[in-house]
């Protein structure tokens, strides 16, 4: 095969390291075409995780402002204002046990991992039980009428 421009042969060895060359470009342009694609969507999801903590951020805050409302809301209809931010704590002691006991229930069915702790046993088992096998015994060397050491088989 001619290289292109020149009229001579390549060697096997010229296109190899020029197929290599070609594979080596294209598999590196993959990779870049990857990292920008995942950069794309890490930046896409970095914004949408910093939107949902500003969102929690205004919702946490907006909890104190219901909380009066709720508590004028309640004074209105003619009780003591003391006594309708006792009610409105209660009610937030109420909803914190509530969530306490589903916490509670739910961390009670958490179990250990137990086929991994089985699987981790029976290797355990296993090679308690195994016997190391020596190493075999060096054949005796053979040595000539000179001295020298002679090549075994």
């Amino acid at each position: 095969m001619a290289a292109p421009g020149t009229g001579t042969e390549r060697t096997v060895g010229e296109m190899f390291a020029s197929a290599t060359a070609d594979l080596s470009a294209l598999v590196h342009d993959e990779i870049a075409l990857a990292k920008q694609e995942i950069k794309k969507d890490v930046v896409r999801g970095a914004s949408g995780s910093g939107a949902i903590a500003v969102a929690a951020v205004v919702l946490l805050a907006s909890i104190p402002m219901f909380s009066f409302a709720a508590a004028y809301g309640i004074h209105s209809t003619g009780l003591g204002l003391v006594w309708c931010f006792f009610i409105m704590g209660g009610v937030y002691v109420v909803i914190a046990i509530i969530l306490g006991l589903m916490a509670y229930r739910w961390f009670k069915k958490l179990s250990p991992p137990e086929r991994t702790i089985a699987g981790a046993k029976a290797t355990v088992d296993v090679l308690k039980n195994a016997k190391p096998h020596p190493a075999p015994a060096p054949a005796p060397a053979i040595t000539t009428g000179d001295g020298h050491r002679a090549l075994t088989p």
